[in-house]
């Protein structure tokens, strides 16, 4: 007579490993399967990232150093405020074309993070942006989903996303691209359904040649700073462009070059100084005047809405902060005024951004004369 447990204990290992019964468990082959996939999935991963390496440590090769960057003092100054403060929004370079804005972007980005900013291209579609799938996976019946940009850039080592002639966009794109970097929440809905919210850490940087059109006002305001980014008049300074790109090319790859090993360190010294201004931004104090300052620019520009403000306090401290200062002043204040408010002034729906004159600085210097510290 056989034993009920033994048929159970019998039953039970067949069950789990195959052996028995009409062949192996359907929970085994299951669990084997999708290992497979995952390593698969990993393996493909791996090789991606590692392809990717490859091919950011070329490109970087090929940056500039930022210290070898000839003026663009404004859109420097605006990379920097962003990088120390994140909060103060993204970073717009509005400019004619050949003005160095990529290259500044790009040179910034290595000098900071040792990686460079995730680019979108221009004609990017939707899911390129926002995600999707994977075509090659897709094709053979194995759908895979592939991260969009916005993921992509937080990903990455520079949380940065690049957007060159952002104004091409579609509105509603950009729309969407600067609600993810502001609130750090990408929410979709497709097919009238709702997907995953991801969480998304950027800094966007758009750049934007306003003889091909310009931004919605209230799509301008979503953005911390504005640069206004032109040529280098000065004859000096257009032969020392010429002199530092063209020794840069030549000695890029000479290990024992004096000039990229100065450019290295320079470039060195500004990322401890950033990182340092990043470590005591918190420690800056803000009296009254300044916040006194803040509403007197507010009002004296005309700003629509409350976020002006808060852009040029955050910018004033983080500038206080990269300069070393206990606390924000007036002068930081009068410092930050032209990048926060260049594109908030009061000039209607047209989305144009009318050149900030020297009647812009006067403004700026007489409503903080009555300012008391």
């Amino acid at each position: 007579m056989t034993d009920t447990n033994d048929v159970r204990d019998d039953y039970d290992y067949g069950h789990h490993t195959g052996e028995g019964g009409t062949g192996p468990g359907e929970d085994a082959i299951e669990h084997s399967a999708e290992h497979d996939t995952d390593a698969a999935h990993a393996a493909e991963d791996a090789a991606d990232a590692a392809h990717e390496a490859e091919q950011e440590a070329a490109a970087l090769a090929t940056v500039l150093p930022y210290s070898l960057i000839v003026g663009q003092d404004e859109l420097r100054t605006a990379l920097e405020i962003a990088y120390v403060c994140r909060a103060v929004g993204g970073v717009l370079a509005t400019g004619q074309r050949g003005t160095a804005k990529t290259t500044t972007v790009r040179a910034f980005t290595k000098m900071a993070v040792g990686g460079l900013p995730v680019t979108m291209p221009i004609g990017a579609t939707d899911d390129r942006v926002l995600g999707g799938w994977r075509i090659k996976e897709l094709m053979k019946g194995k759908p895979r989903k592939s991260d969009g940009l916005l993921v992509q850039a937080s990903k990455s080592k520079a949380h940065m996303l690049y957007v060159d002639e952002i104004n091409l966009l579609d509105d509603y794109l950009v729309n969407i691209i600067l609600d993810a970097a502001s609130t750090g929440i990408l929410a979709l809905e497709r097919d009238h359904r709702s997907e995953q919210t991801q969480h998304v850490e950027f800094t966007l940087v758009g750049t934007m040649n306003p003889d091909e059109g310009g931004l919605r006002p209230q799509l301008l305001d979503r953005f911390g700073l504005v640069a206004a980014v032109e040529s280098e008049s000065e004859a000096r300074k257009r032969q020392l462009i010429v002199e530092r790109v063209l020794r840069f090319e030549a000695e890029r790859g000479d290990p024992g070059s004096q000039f990229m090993a100065d450019a290295a360190r320079a470039d060195a010294e500004k990322r401890a100084v950033l990182d340092a201004a990043r470590e005591r931004l918190d420690h800056v104090e803000c009296g009254t005047a300044v916040f006194a300052g803040c509403a007197a620019l507010a009002e004296g520009f005309q700003l629509a809405g409350h976020r002006g403000e808060i852009v040029l306090l955050r910018a004033a401290r983080a500038l206080a902060a990269i300069q070393g200062a206990p606390s924000v002043t007036l002068r930081h204040l009068a410092d930050v005024a032209k990048p926060a408010l260049f594109h908030r002034r009061g000039r209607g729906d047209t989305g144009t951004l009318p050149l900030w004159g020297d009647e812009d600085d006067a403004q700026v210097r007489d409503l903080l004369a009555d300012i008391r510290g």
